[in-house]
């Protein structure tokens, strides 16, 4: 039978946790062996066995399954660096958990924590216990369960933090390059918007009054204003229709989701960003997950899922199928133009020399800075394009508007004499 329990340490540090045994008697009998004294042992009930038995008053709306809950990437990265820290000072892992959960504001990370630890106390693995909440990336249970197989988890925090940091970096980066350009695409649509419905209307009342032929561009910008008034419904149903329908298709059509994807890698500079930045991602993971002494096969299956595009995840998926029959890395990568000659050859020499991790580890570096210096050059041609298309929409306007007034002007001033 499963027990709920509520003990106590030396230290007076309480603990809740759950136990199989054959009544309440062997449960304290094996609590005391493990140096905790029982408070309360009761029978284990579900939570929502417990929840249902409560009044509608009493019943938790908010409870969600911990397993479920991810956790953020920031947040991860916190808890990793202080699991590395305590752990290089000496504490021991239970200790640095109960840091962890005493310190956590989060109502549902401090829930995983406490699980964890109570999983610790069973005689579970972190590993294992980690490996059952969403919470942790597959990538950070795999350096840790190599941790516990070595003996050193102070290092594989330390790699998981690395690992972490670095991924947040290059997410930043790429987020903040491209956030000044957006911002200009956005103001070009509420220009548009704010000149269609508010200052064309306004001389086209005013033109309608003349009984003159207006000009051709002058039409065109009237009609465009006038489709948008008018049938700004369907205009916005056609777009989330667009939107929604591109998103079934890359989720539902294989093929058609694996041409956008080699379609994205050919669109000049972002192509060249999206395939650098990719790179350097698959180099970090290989050559962390291999420091951490994971195996290669499943050091290449780990990072072939870092890599978000889908054709690119592909080709390593054919790698991989390669190396499970004994083909190095190098050769079978060799076959697919996506892996420049650079990586292949490098990795080659880390294969060869029995020092791959490090070979990744330079490649890392020097895909993300390339990756940085393609953002830049992204960056710096995408803002004046998108000023110049500003001009373009704003001059449009002005033009269509001053021709057809001048027109006017002759028809009163001859009209006058």
């Amino acid at each position: 039978m499963k027990y709920v329990y509520t003990a106590v340490n030396s230290k007076n540090r309480k603990y809740k946790g759950e136990m199989v045994g054959g009544s309440r008697d062997e449960i304290r009998k094996n609590l005391q062996t493990r140096g905790l004294t029982a408070l309360s042992i009761d029978e284990f009930r579900e939570a929502a066995e417990l929840n249902a038995n409560k009044s509608i008053w009493e019943k938790d709306l908010n409870t969600r399954d911990i397993h479920k809950v991810k956790i953020k990437k920031k947040k991860l990265l916190a808890m990793m660096h202080q699991m590395g820290l305590m752990m290089k000072a000496g504490i021991s892992l239970s200790l640095a958990m109960e840091v962890l959960i005493d310190t956590e504001k989060d109502k549902n990370v401090r829930s995983i924590l406490a699980e964890i630890n109570k999983e610790l106390y069973n005689g579970v693995p972190l590993s294992g216990s980690m490996a059952k909440f969403r919470a942790f990336p597959a990538i950070v249970i795999n350096i840790v369960q190599a941790g516990e197989a070595n003996g050193r988890l102070d290092m594989s925090f330390e790699q998981c933090a690395l690992i972490l940091e670095k991924e947040i970096s290059l997410s930043g980066k790429i987020k903040s390059a491209m956030g000044y350009p957006i911002f200009l695409l956005g103001l070009t649509v509420v220009l548009i918007l704010v000149l269609s419905i508010l200052v064309i209307p306004t001389f086209a009342n005013l033109f309608a009054s003349f009984d003159s032929e207006l000009p051709g561009i002058t039409q065109f910008i009237m009609g465009v204003s006038d489709v948008i008034i008018n049938y700004w419904y369907i205009i916005i149903a056609a777009v989330l229709a667009l939107v929604f329908g591109f998103k079934a298709l890359k989720k539902y059509n294989e093929s058609f989701a694996m041409r956008w994807s080699q379609v994205q890698l050919k669109i000049p500079l972002v192509g060249t960003v999206m395939r650098l930045s990719h790179i350097s991602r698959f180099c970090r993971m290989m050559a962390t997950l291999s420091d951490a002494g994971v195996s290669i096969l499943r050091s290449l299956e780990l990072s072939r899922d870092v890599i978000p595009n889908l054709y690119m995840k592909d080709c390593m998926n054919q790698i991989i199928e390669d190396v499970k029959i004994g083909t190095p890395i190098n050769v079978s990568m060799s076959r697919y133009p996506v892996f420049d000659s650079m990586l292949v050859s490098m990795i080659r020499v880390g294969e060869e020399s029995g020092m791959l991790a490090d070979s990744l580890k330079k490649m890392a570096d020097m895909y993300e800075q390339q990756a940085d210096e393609s953002t830049k050059r992204l960056t710096d041609a995408m803002t004046p394009a998108m000023t110049i298309l500003i001009g373009v929409v704003v001059g449009t306007v002005v033009i269509s508007i001053v021709v057809p007034m001048f027109s006017m002007y002759d028809i009163v001033a001859s009209s006058g004499n």
